[in-house]
């Protein structure tokens, strides 16, 4: 039986399951959760630690067809300039709270774009931050850039401010692509941004390609892949397009006629992952590329990866606070979602409360599961001993999945003396073998193509 048969028969073309950038998944939080709670998270954080923080901005110029996120339209700054002010409050919330001596390891300003603010208000905005919490030594302050919306004032707010690392989405090159689903911007506009981002001296940067796009092909993925390399990003995501028009209606502009089969998602997904390799990157998780030189392709070595909403991280700090509409927060103790409509939060935020509106407390068993699936989307690997002895699993527990993944999988995964593994084979299935360890009910209407 060939490859493509056999990853057919193990329904790999027809899954629809979690991409697992958390666990329990975000279908899974409740709705009980308030800001009380998470204001007692934050207070329980150690004093002179090192945290996460991400900031949401949920406004574009333009609407893109492909993009699902949570963002919104506008043609003025005057709605922007309302947000940050409101941002600015809730940062205020975090200060009083907030235990002495914490400091940033990562901060990440995603949307959206963060970039249609004006330089004066990034200046205000980073400033205040720092106010509440500076960066670590080593820290990390990374921007979504839009090529279409910056220039020379907002780069250099931006490298004033201290941003160190910056990250573009191209989606694809293609004119005809683009078109379709509604992101105009040329190779020339984008060569232009990661310029000055490179004059401003800022040496490490992110970019976003994304396959199953309509009419994409191995041809026109292979022309965009290569005008990327020319611009030498430290790492690439390559994510698989996730149609969901039942869940973002802005997809529904996307006919799903022109889509490429999920065998050829997985032929277009090869394309450009052999030209990255070529190129000299490192293969990280199951959609990631780095430079060898990057913290990411480091951390993947030295088996310090991990996973969080913005996808593969090298961040190991245990918490990581979202401020702004939508935005999720990590503790120890579990997750946090802020509402997700601005003016919903707003309401909580000018009320003087955090706007938590829903959430999850972990069990037990979410911890040593949440590890399992971590440790698979990242290492391809689990370490038997680490989930008995530092997560709490029960041993029988785990080698009763161990053989549920064997039995179902066959040669795709292995028992190994030290746990179990994906071999290099068995990758494409990894989101799918990770549902194993998954003990919620899953809708997969929910969830994008395993592939």
């Amino acid at each position: 039986m060939s490859y493509i048969s056999q990853l057919t028969k193990l329904g790999l073309f027809d899954a629809r399951v979690p991409r697992y950038t958390s666990y329990p998944t975000a279908p899974q939080f409740q709705s009980r959760l308030r800001g009380d709670t998470i204001a007692n998270w934050i207070q329980q954080i150690q004093p002179d630690s090192e945290i996460s923080l991400y900031l949401h901005v949920p406004f574009c110029r333009r609407l893109c067809w492909f993009c699902a996120c949570r963002t919104q339209g506008t043609s003025s700054d005057a709605p922007v300039l309302s947000y940050i002010e409101s941002l600015r409050m809730e940062l205020e919330l975090l200060r009083a709270i907030l235990p002495e001596g914490v400091r940033l390891s990562r901060l990440h300003w995603g949307g959206g774009t963060p970039t249609l603010m004006p330089a004066a208000q990034m200046r205000e905005l980073a400033a205040h931050v720092f106010d509440i919490a500076p960066m670590a030594e080593g820290g990390e302050f990374s921007v979504e850039i839009d090529p279409n919306e910056i220039d020379d004032a907002r780069l250099d707010a931006l490298a004033d401010a201290g941003m160190n690392r910056a990250s573009i989405g191209v989606q694809d090159f293609d004119p005809e692509i683009q078109k379709i689903i509604g992101r105009d911007q040329s190779f020339e506009i984008t060569k232009q941004a990661v310029d000055g981002l490179r004059a401003r001296g800022i040496v490490s940067l992110n970019a976003d390609i994304l396959y199953g796009l309509p009419h994409q092909t191995p041809k026109r993925i292979s022309d965009s892949v290569q005008k990327l390399l020319s611009l030498n990003p430290d790492r690439v995501a390559l994510y698989g397009y996730a149609h969901v028009p039942w869940m973002a209606r802005r997809q529904q502009m996307i006919p799903s006629e022109t889509l490429p089969r999920p065998e050829e998602r997985l032929e277009l997904f090869d394309t450009a992952r052999r030209l990255f390799m070529w190129d000299g990157y490192d293969e990280i998780g199951i959609d990631h590329f780095a430079r060898p030189h990057d913290s990411m392709a480091k951390a993947a070595a030295a088996g310090t990866l991990r996973r969080n909403f913005q996808g593969y991280t090298d961040d190991t700090s245990p918490v990581l606070i979202g401020l702004g509409a939508s935005s999720i927060s990590r503790f120890p103790q579990g997750y946090a979602q802020n509402a997700p409509a601005t003016a919903d939060w707003k309401k909580y935020v000018h009320a003087g409360q955090f706007a938590t509106s829903r959430g999850h407390v972990f069990t037990p068993a979410d911890i040593w599961r949440g590890r399992a699936i971590e440790s698979l989307m990242c290492d391809f690997m689990i370490n038997r001993a680490e989930l008995v002895q530092g997560f709490g699993a029960n041993t029988s527990d785990v080698d009763a999945l161990f053989d549920l993944a064997v039995t179902k999988y066959g040669a795709f995964v292995k028992r190994t003396p030290e746990g179990l593994e994906i071999p290099t084979e068995g990758r494409p299935l990894a989101r799918m073998i990770a549902t194993l360890f998954d003990e919620y009910a899953m809708a997969t209407t929910g969830h994008s193509s395993a592939v």
